[in-house]
């Protein structure tokens, strides 16, 4: 197997990939905020990993692990000296200073890159066929920053697994709460779609040793050949995530699911439907059983209601781009709507307290 240089543009959730990533020997190097990056060169990073079968979790830690990692702030890189990018930042900090003028190199180096946010990068919509694109813009938070990115260098690694920092733990600390898989959809080109291969045969393979014995972790890294597949986050996303945001303050995805259980069902079928409408195949998607049986153990609000929370002047939008795309087809879906005018309304009062301040 070869060995890789991969850039992973945020360190908080990228670290739960990169753990997985080392086991393969790669060399990985995370972008993220400058006490971080001290932290992680100091120390490297820890994730705790419940696994199937075994009362306690298991502790990964990046230093005793085949590859190597350092870290370090936006500026001063040259993505052309990778093999793969990765995007585990959420949306609306790709608009920030730094951040923004690495994505657009990222972008004309022509290096393939993978994204793992919620919220699909516009340049990854652009593989689905028969949208208008530019009515989807105002999802995003800055649309401008994808337009360096092109839909043949892009790919989409559903982030189903859930993580967490540990409330009392360190920068370099990740605490694992849903260990299920990352999805990820090929590429157009055959030779990036294989290095997604390579590194999933790598996961697949690892194991560690604790107490003497060999152990198979959870977290496997899965490569698909449909574009679609990663798309089955967003039933989850409307029906759970955003549905944590409530008019006077957040929920827990397992109260947003359970506590009206007809209505997200109702909403995560449309989200289903649109896709498959779109052209998914329904086995490119999960069904509702499966998503509510995994959603009671969802025992914290989800991070975008998190984020409104504290006040938070941009969240991802990926229940507005389901919204407009649903709209271009004629649909929509009366649950759906009122969620986004309360998301819009919070978003609103965040940014004129933030502009009083």
């Amino acid at each position: 197997m070869p060995s890789y240089n991969i850039l992973l543009m945020g360190a908080s959730y990228g670290s739960l990939l990169a753990s997985k990533l080392l086991f393969g020997g790669h060399s990985i190097h995370l972008v993220c905020l400058p006490a971080e990056a001290e932290l992680i060169n100091a120390e490297g990073f820890k994730v705790t990993l419940p696994v199937r079968g075994r009362k306690d979790p298991v502790l990964l830690e990046s230093r005793k692990l085949p590859g190597k990692v350092t870290a370090g702030p936006a500026t001063g890189v040259d993505p052309s000296k990778y093999d793969l990018v990765g995007l585990c930042m959420q949306e609306p900090q790709y608009r920030s200073d730094g951040v923004r003028q690495l994505l657009d190199a990222v972008g004309k180096s022509g290096v393939p890159c993978m994204s793992i946010m919620n919220m699909p990068p516009l340049a990854y919509i652009r593989r689905i066929p028969g949208l208008d694109y530019k009515a989807l813009e105002p999802a995003y938070t800055d649309p401008r920053v994808w337009d360096s990115v092109s839909p043949h260098k892009i790919t989409l690694n559903s982030p189903d697994p859930q993580a967490i920092r540990p409330p009392d733990g360190k920068a370099n600390e990740l605490l694992v709460t849903l260990p299920t898989n990352f999805k990820c959809a090929r590429f157009e080109d055959d030779k990036d779609t294989q290095i997604i291969r390579n590194l999933e045969k790598d996961v697949d393979s690892a194991r560690l040793k604790v107490g003497g014995e060999d152990i198979e972790l959870p977290v496997k890294l899965k490569a698909y050949d449909s574009i679609w597949v990663p798309l089955a986050k967003w039933s989850m996303l409307l029906a759970g995530n955003y549905r944590c945001i409530t008019r006077d303050g957040m929920r827990t995805a397992q109260e947003a699911v359970h506590s009206n259980i007809e209505e997200s069902r109702s909403v995560y079928n449309f989200v289903f439907d649109l896709c498959v409408k779109l052209g998914a195949n329904p086995s490119d998607l999960v069904p509702f059983e499966k998503y509510a049986a995994a959603a009671q153990s969802l025992s914290r609000p989800a991070s975008a209601a998190r984020a409104l929370q504290n006040g938070a002047p941009n969240i991802e939008r990926a229940d507005k781009l389901v919204q407009l795309i649903a709209r271009q087809k004629g649909l929509r879906h009366p649950a759906i709507d009122a969620q986004v005018a309360l998301v819009d309304e919070r978003l609103a009062a965040n940014r004129k307290k933030a502009a009083a301040a």
